[in-house]
């Protein structure tokens, strides 16, 4: 009998959904240190993942055909060793579009109307005034990486009265970015954002991609965003950028180094807001990522290929 093994916590609804859409195979659920040896590289489907169950899945007489990821980077995954075991990998993109495009308003918001100074002020009891108010409206957002989130963030944008520029690989249009750009026009993109708002996965191409020619290319007193991956960013040169003036300010979620280390300089910056690697969690996270595997669960059933979701592993996303 086929078998599916979720290295997550499933509800009995979430279960019951799994066995309904792929009847006639057996649903095994558990911690991966919790389950007997041999329970991953005997199954068809692994759903979930953990560096602990590598080894397994990727043994010679491992069954593993498909695995479905909880996140929607792949960067950390043995793309190579899948791709040369025949293995299709599945990721959660389309999951974080909403609160990730939510965090990066609340980012921006924040900065503009000084809460972070606010939250201070009310924490140490003082009644604290001063400092720019700014506006989203008639500004310019770059948006660079364009996939389900830049999509959802260029829309929002627009709905704040924005001009959207766009930067993806492909150069395709999206109906919510008024100017779409390709990746070798990336400078001429930042030279004219007021906000420049960094969602790209990490690859070979993107890591350290912020370096300090990058910061320099934008516009002075911008107000960068990082919500894609921390190694994308070259830390140093950010804060140079952040030191010197040239950037107005930064909204932070990810970093080089996770957690961040406890001396860094970015800790004391007024005009940096930083939360810790939290723009993707949301309560609806679980439902919306079984909606994708059991959309494609029953494809793969029926043995027809997945529809949603599949990793290239040239390009790594």
């Amino acid at each position: 009998m086929p078998k599916i093994v979720a290295l997550h916590k499933l509800s009995q609804e979430e279960q019951n959904r799994i066995t309904e859409a792929a009847q006639g195979y057996e649903l095994v659920v558990g911690k991966y240190k919790e389950l007997p040896s041999g329970t991953v590289s005997s199954a068809d489907i692994v759903l979930g993942w953990t560096k602990d169950a590598q080894e397994e899945a990727l043994q010679e007489n491992s069954r593993v055909r498909w695995i479905q990821v909880w996140s929607a980077g792949v960067d950390k995954l043995p793309l190579q060793d899948f791709k040369a075991r025949g293995i299709q990998l599945t990721n959660a993109s389309g999951v974080h579009s909403i609160p990730i495009t939510e965090h990066i308003f609340s980012l921006m918001l924040a900065f503009n109307r000084n809460l972070h100074r606010a939250i201070e002020g009310q924490s140490s009891h003082q009644w604290i005034k001063g400092g720019d108010f700014r506006e989203l409206s008639g500004k310019t957002a770059v948006i660079i990486g364009v996939g389900h989130i830049g999509s959802a963030a260029a829309k929002a944008a627009q709905a704040f009265g924005m001009r959207t520029i766009g930067v993806r690989r492909s150069g395709k249009p999206d109906p919510y970015i008024d100017d779409m750009m390709t990746t070798d026009k990336l400078n001429d993109a930042l030279a004219q954002g007021d906000y420049c708002i960094n969602i790209l996965p990490l690859t070979d191409e993107t890591k350290g991609l912020f370096n300090k020619d990058r910061f320099a290319a934008m516009k002075k007193g911008a107000f960068f965003v990082n919500v894609g991956r921390g190694p994308s960013v070259v830390t140093s040169a950010l804060v140079e950028a952040l030191q010197s003036g040239h950037l107005a300010g930064a909204g932070l979620d990810v970093f080089e180094e996770e957690p961040l280390p406890a001396d860094h300089p970015l800790w004391d910056m007024q005009q940096v807001i930083m939360t810790p690697h939290t723009a993707g969690d949301t309560v609806h996270y679980n439902k919306r990522i079984m909606d994708i595997f059991i959309d494609n669960l029953k494809a793969y059933a029926d043995e027809k290929p997945l529809p949603r979701n599949v990793i290239d592993y040239e390009r790594a996303y």
